[in-house]
């Protein structure tokens, strides 16, 4: 009782210290993380001041005009208005799409990865499904293209086989139309992205207690049900925290596999916010809306985040914090 007395009597900051000291090889550890976060996360944050301001490069982000809220009145209000809910359109449509069409692939892949009983089989498919991950943006829009255009007047052969199903018009460019941008784009991105997505899916169901598949089997349990009543609510806890996430992610599309397989005749649904940002902002040189429009963007992210986990944490027990 009389050591508990002492320290609580102690200083917090000289409670601090003990404790650092205690445990001076893990916050070792930690530091490299803790410099890498603060250079390359918190330190940038000090540009978000552009969008506040008449950049000026040659008086730099302190010393340039604020202007208030002048920059963001102005990309929703002014000339490039058009533009600018277009491409917040775009972006909203093309990631509840993805949400829709894509989210559910990398868990299909996984359950079917765990039911692969051959070891070597298992790891050859989940090797093949990985590696697209791996590839640069170019390299992957350079095979989309090869299969889907190859030249002013022939198409590639996915788009020929494609056409002589019926699904595209014949003798039409894939690129060149606007209402197949977001189905091309889309695919792309399952293709890339579903098999090493799945690797946390497969994690979640190899957790699960292997009596569970044993108490369903005695009960005459198909494997259907199996999956339906023991798979999915074992991955139900990881599903909600990776669907929270993804919806924080409802205002992000990567620019760069946008900007390889957009041109302008399919501005009208291929014009995402990162694009318009990187037009306006930088090629035009106006620093202010594109900082703006960044901005703009991470605030509506963290307002679907916020309001993600407090659904899930009402309707069920797993949420983020």
């Amino acid at each position: 009782m009389s050591n508990q007395r002492i320290q609580m009597r102690q200083p917090k900051g000289k409670k601090i210290i003990l404790a650092i000291l205690k445990d001076w090889r893990l916050y070792a550890l930690l530091m490299p993380l803790i410099v890498w976060f603060a250079l390359w996360a918190y330190k940038p944050m000090g540009g978000l001041l552009i969008a506040f301001k008449r950049f000026d490069s040659s008086r730099g982000v302190w010393d340039s005009e604020f202007k208030g809220l002048d920059n963001f009145i102005s990309v929703m209000t002014g000339v490039n208005k058009e533009q600018f809910w277009q491409a917040f359109r775009n972006t909203f449509v093309i990631n509840a799409y993805s949400l829709v069409f894509g989210f559910p692939i990398p868990i299909i892949l996984a359950t079917l990865f765990s039911e692969i009983g051959n070891q070597y089989v298992r790891k050859f498919t989940q090797t093949a499904t990985y590696l697209p991950h791996f590839l640069s943006e170019v390299t992957i829009t350079g095979i989309t293209l090869m299969l889907v255009y190859s030249g002013v007047r022939s198409t590639g052969v996915i788009a020929a086989l494609f056409q002589n199903f019926g699904w595209i018009e014949k003798g039409v460019s894939v690129l060149s139309r606007a209402n197949y941008f977001r189905p091309l784009y889309i695919a792309v991105g399952i293709w890339k992205e579903s098999g090493y997505n799945s690797i946390v899916y497969f994690a979640a169901i190899m957790s699960i207690s292997p009596t569970l598949y044993e108490a369903m089997k005695v009960d005459g349990a198909n494997k259907l049900q199996e999956i339906r009543y023991v798979t999915f609510p074992g991955m139900a806890p990881t599903l909600i925290i990776m669907i929270i996430m993804r919806i924080g992610n409802m205002l992000s599309v990567g620019y760069e596999r946008v900007l390889l397989l957009y041109n302008s005749n399919i501005y009208v649904t291929a014009d995402v916010l990162s694009t318009f940002e990187q037009r306006i902002g930088i090629l035009n040189a106006n620093y202010g809306i594109g900082a703006s429009v960044s901005l703009f963007n991470s605030l509506v992210a963290f307002a679907l985040v916020i309001g993600a986990n407090s659904i899930s944490r009402n309707i069920s027990d797993t949420s983020l914090w």
